[in-house]
């Protein structure tokens, strides 16, 4: 059975994490209200931007967010109040350059790189504000689309989920036909809300669900969705995660990525169109085509080892493509071995074969692990020849079983 950290770790080169400002953006063309503010990248933009934000909105507090993709910013202390300009000035100058930790990075943290300076929707003297989860998703089992929310917004929702289930709604909804009217005044009254807020929040998710929609989007997060005292409901975050294979159809978001963010590798192979996701293993994975790519992570797995990534080469697999992979996978330092597993189907094995010798020889002794190349389809045969001749210390195998054995000899 495969693992399913690796079909979510697989996923992840399919979407596109955006910051918080640029989901606020996509809500805001759709309808959706939101907390207004303005993106900076120093002190002074900040400054600036909390002034105009004050002319347009008559804020006179500003909440200064740290725009990393990560939650949990508040707990690192990438979420702090300003209550006039030299606060504004002094806590964008602290986030901005800073390492910011969070319950989901890693122990060094996201360096920030912006801040986003938005209008303080907390009304002064205002007793405690309503505050509710809620999220657009696809929901694979059912292959219908879905809103989960929550009256107990603004708190960790795995903690939620966990503590009291029962206070996490869903609302299926059949991508064909939409969200219905009375859907969304479900969820207004499951959320507790009457009179002139149920219609408020009745307008919100009708517009949440076609920004979501509409924008191909793979993920709408909003926590909290706030509820003012005179009956407003707005987005106070926005987590949102577009689709990659809908940017076609979305050309002007694909300016909107922010390769600071991303795994550096992943980035550099995305460049020399190979889809790679790092993973936390010791072997090295070269393959073409996704599901072969997962049955040989699960070869690893029986073998003993553990997959250091993800790598699809496509259908072209020459030398030099085969060339930039090992350079790819080599940059992770603890890979102990690779497995090269290539079904010829469209492409031969023998020039498969033929690539990887090629490129094994280009660079020298750059290769310092182990190489397991198992060839299977159009001239397997010539390809394991080409291998077995090569005088380089690369391993053949024919079956899976061999490969994996092999595997397993070289990490004992």
């Amino acid at each position: 059975m495969l693992n399913d950290d690796y079909i979510c770790n697989a996923k992840i080169d399919l979407h596109m994490n955006l910051h918080e400002y640029q989901g606020k953006e996509i809500l805001s063309s759709f309808g959706v209200r939101i907390q207004r503010g303005l993106v900076a990248s120093s002190a002074s933009e900040a400054v600036n931007a909390a002034k105009q934000l004050t002319a347009e909105t008559g804020t006179s507090w500003h909440v200064i967010k740290a725009q990393v993709h990560a939650g949990g910013r508040g707990k690192g202390g990438g979420v702090k109040l300003a209550k006039n300009l030299n606060e504004v000035e002094t806590i964008a100058g602290q986030i901005i350059g800073m390492n910011l930790i969070t319950p989901q990075t890693s122990a060094e943290g996201k360096k920030v790189h912006q801040v986003l300076i938005a209008e303080d929707v907390y009304y002064p003297g205002e007793s405690e504000p309503d505050e509710f989860y809620m999220s657009v998703l696809l929901n694979r089992s059912t292959g219908r689309n879905m809103i989960m929310y929550s009256t107990e917004g603004g708190m960790d929702i795995e903690a939620v989920a966990e503590k009291t289930p029962h206070l996490i709604f869903n609302e299926e909804v059949d991508p064909s036909v939409g969200l219905l009217p009375f859907q969304a005044r479900r969820i207004a009254f499951n959320l507790g809300l009457s009179g002139q807020a149920h219609k408020e929040m009745v307008k919100f998710v009708m517009a949440l669900y076609t920004a979501y929609s509409k924008s191909d989007s793979s993920l709408f997060e909003i926590n909290p969705v706030l509820k003012t005292s005179d009956n407003k409901i707005l987005a106070v975050d926005a987590k949102v995660t577009i689709d990659d294979n809908s940017l076609f159809r979305h050309k002007d978001y694909k300016d909107l990525r922010d390769l600071r963010e991303e795994n550096p590798i992943e980035v550099e192979a995305g460049a020399l169109g190979l889809n790679y996701v790092d993973l936390d293993g010791n072997v090295g994975c070269m393959v073409n085509g996704a599901g072969l790519a997962m049955a040989t992570m699960d070869l690893i797995k029986q073998a003993g080892g553990e997959p250091a990534n993800f790598l699809d080469v496509g259908g072209t697999a020459d030398a030099a493509r085969v060339e930039a992979a090992f350079r790819i996978i080599l940059k992770d330092p603890n890979v102990k071995a690779i497995l090269i597993n290539i079904f010829g189907g469209i492409v031969r094995c023998d020039r498969v074969a033929q690539g990887i010798v090629d490129a094994y020889k280009n660079m020298g002794d750059a290769i310092k692990v182990p190489i397991i190349v198992r060839l299977q389809g159009t001239n397997a045969d010539i390809a394991k020849e080409l291998i077995d001749n090569s005088g380089l210390d690369v391993q053949s195998a024919v079956l899976f079983q061999e490969a994996a054995d092999k595997v397993q000899a070289v990490l004992s």
